[in-house]
C-alpha cells in the first residue's frame, strides 16, 4: 500500500520553525488502527488524514474532506496547526481549484480559504472561566513554580487551564522558562485538564512590537509535552484575549524553541479566524 505525506511547517514562512505536521491523502479507506500506528511512527505533534467523503470526491475538484487528527499517543477532537497543513497540501500541492475548503472533523465543520500568502481558518472560538487556585495548586505549581500568576482560567469544552503570567514579566521570561511537563501528569490526573496554556500579555516596545500577547502550550496528557504552535490553544487564547484588551483583531506568538505567529479575527457569529504561513517541508510516500 501507499499513501502520499507531506510534511509541513505550520504558522511560519521559514522551513524548520512552525509547528511541523504530517498530511496523508487517504485515497480509499484506511483500516483504523493504522491512522494510530502512522501517527506514532511519524512522531510528529499531529499526524492529520485526509479523506474523501463519497465516491468520485476528487482532491483537486473537491470542496469538502473529512479530517482526523492524531498526536503519536491518541487521537485529538481539534488541531489547528495540522488543519493549516491539511489545507495547504490540498491548495498548494493538489492544486485545488476552490476558493474555500471545508473540512468535516469531531470539532464540526471547520473551513479554510486562501487570504494572499496566509491561509485562513474558521474555528471555534471557546470562552473561559475564572479557576480556583486551590483546585489545580499542585499543577500550577510544578507549571510555574513560585512565579506570580495574574490571572487563571478554565475552558470546560476544551479541558485547557489558561494560566496567565504577571504583566511585570518580559516575553524573554516566558521564552527561558524551564517547563516539566511530564510532571503535569502526576500533579493532575483527575481528567478535568487535558492542556496547559502559559500566556502573557504582549509588549508594545522594542522587538516585540506589534505582538498582542504571547504563549505556550503543554499538553503531556496526549503524549506532547510541548506543541510548537497550536491553534486550538488560541481558540481558547483568542476569546481571554479580546476581553481583556477590548481587541477583535489581534496578532499574537507562540514562544516555544521553534515559535510561530497567528493571526487573529473574533468573527460576529462567535467564531474565530486564525491565518498562519506554511513552508512545505517533505514530500513523499508511506509504503507498507
Amino acid at each position: 500500500m501507499q499513501i502520499p505525506i507531506f510534511t509541513v511547517d505550520a504558522f511560519t514562512n521559514r522551513p524548520f520553525s512552525g509547528n511541523p505536521a504530517a498530511v496523508c491523502l487517504l485515497e480509499n479507506g484506511l483500516d483504523e488502527d493504522l491512522h494510530q500506528k502512522i501517527a506514532t511512527e511519524m512522531n510528529l505533534s499531529e499526524t492529520a488524514f485526509i479523506r474523501k467523503l463519497h465516491p468520485g470526491d476528487d482532491f483537486t475538484k473537491s470542496s469538502c474532506f473529512g479530517l482526523r487528527w492524531f498526536t503519536p499517543a491518541s487521537e485529538v477532537p481539534l488541531c489547528g496547526h495540522a488543519t493549516l497543513a491539511s489545507a495547504a497540501v490540498l491548495f498548494h500541492i493538489q492544486k485545488n481549484t476552490n476558493s474555500v475548503i471545508t473540512f468535516v472533523t469531531l470539532s464540526g465543520e471547520l473551513k479554510a480559504r486562501q487570504v494572499e500568502n496566509h491561509i485562513v481558518l474558521d474555528l471555534p472560538l471557546y470562552v473561559t472561566y475564572p479557576q480556583a487556585l486551590q483546585d489545580v495548586e499542585e499543577l500550577i505549581k510544578a507549571a510555574v513554580g513560585d512565579m506570580t500568576v495574574q490571572d487563571l482560567r478554565y475552558s470546560p469544552d476544551t479541558k485547557k487551564l489558561l494560566v496567565r503570567l504577571s504583566d511585570a514579566y518580559e516575553r524573554s521570561v516566558l521564552e527561558e522558562m524551564q517547563v516539566s511537563a511530564q510532571r503535569f501528569l502526576s500533579a493532575e490526573n483527575t481528567g478535568k485538564v487535558k492542556g496547559l496554556i502559559l500566556t502573557l500579555k504582549g509588549n508594545s516596545s522594542g522587538k516585540d512590537k506589534g505582538h498582542d500577547f504571547y504563549s505556550r502550550y503543554f499538553a503531556p496528557w496526549f503524549g506532547v509535552l510541548e506543541d510548537p504552535v497550536t491553534g486550538s490553544a488560541h481558540a481558547v487564547l483568542s476569546s481571554y484575549w479580546s476581553e481583556q484588551l477590548g481587541k477583535k483583531e489581534m496578532l499574537a506568538f507562540q514562544c516555544s524553541r521553534r515559535g510561530g505567529e497567528l493571526k487573529i479575527s473574533l468573527r460576529s457569529d462567535g467564531r474565530v479566524d486564525i491565518a498562519g504561513q506554511i513552508a512545505i517541508v517533505l514530500k513523499g510516500y508511506l509504503t507498507f
